[in-house]
């Protein structure tokens, strides 16, 4: 997009629908770390990526941003507590139990799990709703530690970070060349971020196992809790596919995984099998989760036709959702995103309304509304919920680029004129990093 005319059509509040979508793209920026470390488990030198500091200051700098993108922890507490309550019991007999580890259930519907280097761990609706009993969920943190244990978060945050640059630039170019496409190309990667996280490699996926399958049996489950979740991913997987891509291409899967876990649960863990799996534990304290199981399908389905840009398809999985629970929070944007999508906008922020009022803390609908709030030709109302995103998640410079053009289109210039400064002390790459030296230039403040 050329900066000239970008700018002549907020000068004029102008603009286009197609402008709108590039907004929404072109606001993100990544940071990059390095480091060396010693592996806890095995006392061998590994390539970490991040010094065991940098591991804690890029989960609470980080982590927030990431679980605001999978629409943020769900709004049950006691499930909330619940998954914590396990994830505590597992991290007291693990390798690395000085770090800051936090557990939360998110609004996400696609099927995964996830951990910084940290120990900030997100487990996503889309596979509670699949697990059967608490020796699968235990399984389930028990492996994400075996990653934050033997460092490997720490050794592929680095690369990572460099794969979501890419991401985001592949983000920005689709929104550039045709824009009716960016809320779809950020779907994508909101739906894969995880995978940016960390993609581990067959070796990692294989130690840690072992390690959660050790931490399982140390707490009391028995170690047939890990065979029995990689059994029912193997089987989703051949099912259903799509539905586990990013699960699968985060954790590579494979029968010799299944079999090991196995081999192990009768030879070395033997003991174990007599503990209780907990699966009527586990259904009682998911019940209510469980109980809108289709929904979550239904926005799973409308996210895999948003991926294969089928809009009118998605809309239809969007609305079945909301047929079933009106006042889901994640329902409500995805539905906000895809109406965007199709220059439907007005429609749109009736939906992300909708979201702000049943989840008022959740930042990912505020962004929503800024942005169709721009293409709406209302730059003082985006500029309010922009101020408002900040408030609930600080530290996106991304905002503070969307500030810039908020206040531009409010004829604003000095104050944007300081937004798209700030944003350029953060990154100098990108279409956004370009478009905000161009005003910075025009307006006599950059040579």
């Amino acid at each position: 997009m050329s900066p000239e005319l970008l700018a002549r059509r907020l000068r004029a509040n102008r603009l286009t629908r197609r402008d709108t979508l590039w907004l929404f793209a072109a606001a993100t920026s990544v940071p990059a770390l390095q480091g060396c470390a010693t592996s806890p488990v095995t006392g061998g030198t590994i390539l970490a990526g991040l010094t065991p500091e940098q591991e804690k200051q890029i989960d609470a700098r980080q982590a927030p941003h990431q679980f605001s993108i999978d629409l943020g922890a769900v709004q049950d507490a006691s499930l909330n507590a619940y998954t914590a309550e396990i994830g505590q019991r597992l991290q007291t007999h693990v390798h690395r139990p000085e770090m800051p580890y936090s557990y939360r259930v998110l609004n996400a519907n696609y099927v995964n799990a996830y951990t910084f280097p940290a120990g900030s761990m997100g487990v996503t609706r889309g596979i509670m709703t699949e697990l059967n009993s608490e020796a699968e969920l235990a399984a389930l943190l028990g492996h994400e530690l075996g990653h934050v244990n033997a460092r490997h978060a720490a050794q592929r945050q680095g690369q990572a970070m460099v794969a979501q640059a890419a991401v985001i630039g592949l983000t920005i170019g689709a929104a550039a060349s045709d824009p009716r496409w960016a809320p779809v190309a950020a779907i994508g990667g909101q739906i894969g971020a995880s995978a940016l996280l960390a993609g581990y490699s067959r070796d990692n996926e294989r130690e840690a196992d072992a390690l959660g399958q050790e931490y399982i049996v140390r707490a009391g489950y028995p170690a047939g809790g890990m065979t029995s979740l990689h059994q029912l991913l193997v089987d989703e997987h051949e099912r259903q596919p799509g539905v586990l891509e990013t699960m699968f291409s985060t954790h590579p899967m494979s029968r010799e995984r299944v079999e090991t876990a196995r081999r192990l649960a009768q030879t070395r863990y033997a003991s174990s099998a007599s503990a209780p799996l907990q699966r009527e534990r586990y259904m009682d304290r998911t019940a209510a989760l469980r109980a809108i199981k289709p929904t979550i399908d239904a926005c799973k389905a409308g996210e895999t036709a948003m991926a294969k840009k089928d809009l009118p398809g998605a809309q239809r999985q969007f609305e079945t959702a909301l047929q079933r629970t009106p006042r889901d929070y994640a329902a409500n944007v995805r539905m906000g995103q895809c109406l965007q999508a199709q220059g439907k906008l007005a429609d749109a922020r009736r939906y992300a309304d909708t979201a702000r009022r049943v989840y008022p803390e959740e930042a990912q609908a505020m962004k929503l509304a800024a942005t169709l709030d721009l293409g709406l030709r209302q730059p003082a109302a985006a500029y309010e919920n922009l101020q408002a995103f900040d408030r609930a998640l600080p530290g996106d410079p991304g905002i503070g680029f969307l500030k810039g053009v908020a206040l531009e289109g409010m004829g604003e210039q000095r104050r944007a004129a300081e937004q798209y400064a700030g944003f350029l002390r953060v990154t100098q790459q990108g279409e956004a990093a370009q478009y905000a030296a161009s005003r910075l230039k025009a307006w006599g403040y950059l040579r």
